[in-house]
């Protein structure tokens, strides 16, 4: 009962508070409109007068969305300012369906309201004798009969009220919030957008470690390997077991100092970062052990991230067929055509590669999927194999 009681009067607090909120929303809005026609029709421009109406709306959301939140209990979820098909949808609410609700949802309310107070005071405030319609409303029979009409005109207050807040929030929550596909598009374009992050930021660590190796461990593996040559060199008057093991220490820093520059190259290469695919894609095609033909037309750089994975992809791909294709020669073009990086390699090897069964294509699917690429394999027994990869570049 006292939950009843209590959504009533909310309800009804709700309706009549709509009333000069309607007013204050609805006069900005329309303002704001005829301002923004001005300002599209100047230099200023349609874009700045649509940011311009989109603002002035979604302070009135904001402002609707407390008063929902305070009386009727519910939260209203604000949908992202860049949003223009939300935005459009909150400036047409508090334009016409919140004017509409709240200015005359909250009339009615006011009116039925103050109709019943009267009927109730009425035969109060009136000396013996007064008449209202052939009335005399001294009389018990009177009485009761504008006593009944108060509380008949309460009733019908109240469920208009409560069928008004059920209207208006219907029509909220339609117009000022994100539809269920436009929630599963933003969810989609926010993992999207975290993922990205992701891959920038592992990136980023790559090359941070990179360069730590390439200032650090490798430098001083640069500088014991020459200590023990020289020393192999000039020490010729210590026993054999000495210079052997001096000898055998030297081999064992140059071949440590050989893995950990293929280790860092691995990792990110220097070159990438300082002079593009081109350069860094020639360093890789230079050292394979199948002749490899480069053709690289990019004319503007992509991002970090989507040269690095571009730079994978053909290391990557140049190991398989070292290792696996039996070829006699490998074509690599790649080129950029608007926002897509398009990367070919061709063998002209025994062919049968297939992702699902070795890790090293499905791990270069995997990093083609990471920026919304797309890899694909045509490799017929026989030969030719060719790898096509489109990497998304931004504007």
């Amino acid at each position: 009962m006292r939950t009843a009681i209590t959504k009533s009067w909310k309800a009804t607090v709700h309706a009549v508070t709509g009333l000069p909120v309607a007013v204050v929303t609805g006069s900005l809005v329309h303002t704001t409109g005829v301002i923004a026609l001005v300002m599209a029709a100047s230099i200023v421009g349609a874009p700045a007068a649509r940011e311009t109406v989109f603002a002035v709306s979604r302070a009135c959301t904001i402002l609707q969305r407390s008063r929902f939140a305070a009386l009727l209990s519910e939260e209203l979820t604000l949908p992202p300012a860049r949003h223009k098909a939300a935005s459009w949808r909150g400036f047409w609410y508090h334009a016409a369906a919140g004017c509409l609700t709240g200015i005359v949802g909250g009339a009615i309310i006011i009116a039925l309201w103050s109709l019943a107070i009267v009927s109730a005071l009425l035969p109060v405030f009136q000396s013996p004798g007064t008449f209202v319609f052939g009335q005399d409303l001294s009389t018990p029979v009177t009485w009761t009969i504008f006593y009944t009409i108060s509380v008949f005109l309460v009733v019908a207050a109240i469920a208009a009220a409560l069928m008004l807040a059920r209207l208006d929030l219907k029509a909220a929550q339609v117009m000022l919030q994100l539809t269920r596909t436009e929630e599963l598009e933003q969810r989609v374009e926010v993992l999207t957008e975290s993922r990205a992050e992701v891959v920038d930021a592992a990136d980023a660590e790559r090359r941070r470690i990179e360069r730590d190796l390439h200032d650090g461990a490798q430098q001083r593996l640069v500088s014991l390997a020459m200590n023990l040559g020289m020393a192999r060199e000039s020490l010729s008057d210590v026993d054999d077991r000495a210079r052997e093991v001096i000898a055998a220490a030297h081999d064992e820093a140059k071949q440590a100092l050989t893995e950990l520059r293929q280790l860092v190259r691995g990792l990110h290469p220097a070159v990438l970062d300082h002079r593009g695919l081109d350069a860094a894609l020639s360093g890789i095609a230079a050292r394979s052990p199948v002749p490899a033909h480069l053709s690289v037309d990019v004319t503007k750089r992509p991002s970090p991230t989507v040269e690095a994975i571009a730079y994978f992809v053909v290391s990557e791909a140049l190991t398989n067929v070292a290792k696996h294709a039996s070829a006699k020669a490998v074509d690599i073009t790649v080129r950029r055509v608007g926002d897509v990086l398009y990367l070919t390699i061709r063998d002209d090897g025994v062919g049968g590669a297939d992702p699902a069964r070795g890790s090293g294509l499905r791990g270069l699917s995997q990093r083609v999927s990471s920026v919304d690429g797309t890899l694909r394999v045509s490799s017929p027994a026989g030969g030719p194999t060719v790898i096509t990869v489109e990497l998304p570049c931004e504007s």
